[in-house]
């Protein structure tokens, strides 16, 4: 497995895309960033054309088990983030 793009690498390859300096590319990814958590975190969805879907899913409240002490006890509901990936983006991966 390839190691995983650093925010630098990402910003450069920004850069070189969109035919711009790195601060221009930096400025775009904060702000897709800072969009993408915002409306996350209040209870809506992204959806990023070509790659998914990224939204906020409740979980409810649940008995989970200590793997250390085998101890059972109820966990709280909470939210998590998810991501769906478009069948466009699996298909290229798998082919």
């Amino acid at each position: 497995m390839a190691k995983p793009m650093t925010k630098t690498q990402l910003v450069a390859a920004l850069a070189k895309e969109m035919g711009s300096d790195k601060k221009g590319a930096t400025t775009a990814l904060d702000a897709i960033s800072a969009l993408i958590t915002r409306e996350v975190a209040a209870g809506g969805a992204v959806i990023l054309p070509g790659v998914g879907k990224i939204y906020c899913r409740e979980r409810p409240e649940r008995m989970v088990r200590n793997p250390q002490t085998g101890e059972q006890f109820k966990k709280e509901a909470d939210k998590i983030v998810k991501v769906t990936i478009t069948k466009a983006l699996k298909d290229s991966v798998n082919s």
